[in-house]
């Protein structure tokens, strides 16, 4: 049975051994996954906007609302062809590159190798953002013990490429069974290393905090694939 405290060790083995190309590829996660991006803000203020609005005749009015949407609606479906083609086997590559660092055999060229599966990385992450959605609209608590059930979803689309996209989901879930409290302790205990890194404007979390929670992720992986490997055969 795993401990905490040996996961994030030999996380942190696994990082130093490896340093530049773990700062490279977590970079690359904290990028396809949201972390260290800002939000814009309004440069109006809600009154001079209604002033503003106040000014204009209602033709003007609905033209503008009409732009509104179109550009919303232009930026969302552009986000969404960036996270399919783009993101979405970043995320598998980079995944694949902390996993082989765990055995010491991880090279740059791993963090591009989701696009060499394109396809079912595709219909996989999918089929893993629709059913984690459908949770979420239930409500928040199950859609966050669900997103625990298929976090290692991108490890097994690399490492098991015979499974198909449901099977892949299915063995994650299965993986997870009676880890799911534990595994959210293991993330609880990055906490400081969270508040360092927004403290120093994300430097810490570049250069220290992703690389070390991404590598220890990793060997919280291989350490639930070593608990299963009477179950399923991996090899």
């Amino acid at each position: 049975m795993w401990t905490i405290g040996e996961i994030k060790e030999q996380g942190k083995a696994a990082f130093r051994a490896n340093y530049w190309n773990c700062v490279v590829a977590s970079l690359l996660m904290g990028l396809v996954t949201g972390v260290g991006t800002s939000s814009g803000s309004s440069t109006l203020r809600s009154n001079e906007f209604r002033n503003v609005l106040s000014d204009m005749d209602p033709g003007a009015i609905m033209f503008l609302a009409a732009a509104v949407m179109s550009l919303l609606t232009f930026a969302m479906i552009i986000g969404i062809l960036i996270k399919i083609f783009i993101a979405n086997p970043l995320k598998v590559g980079c995944y694949t590159f902390f996993r082989k660092n765990v055995n010491g055999d991880g090279e740059f060229g791993d963090m591009v190798s989701g696009f060499h599966s394109f396809g079912r990385t595709f219909v996989t992450l999918f089929l893993t953002d629709l059913f984690l959605s459908l949770w979420f609209m239930l409500f928040m608590i199950p859609g966050i013990i669900k997103s625990y059930s298929y976090r290692m979803v991108p490890y097994i689309i690399a490492d098991n490429p015979e499974l198909s996209s449901t099977e892949v989901i299915t063995r994650s879930r299965e993986m997870m069974n009676g880890h799911k409290f534990k595994t959210f302790l293991f993330d609880l205990s990055f906490i400081g290393w969270l508040l360092l890194a927004v403290c120093t404007c994300g430097i810490a979390g570049i250069f220290w905090y992703l690389p070390y929670y991404y590598s220890s992720d990793a060997v919280l992986y291989t350490k639930l694939k070593q608990e299963n490997v009477s179950t399923y055969n991996y090899y």
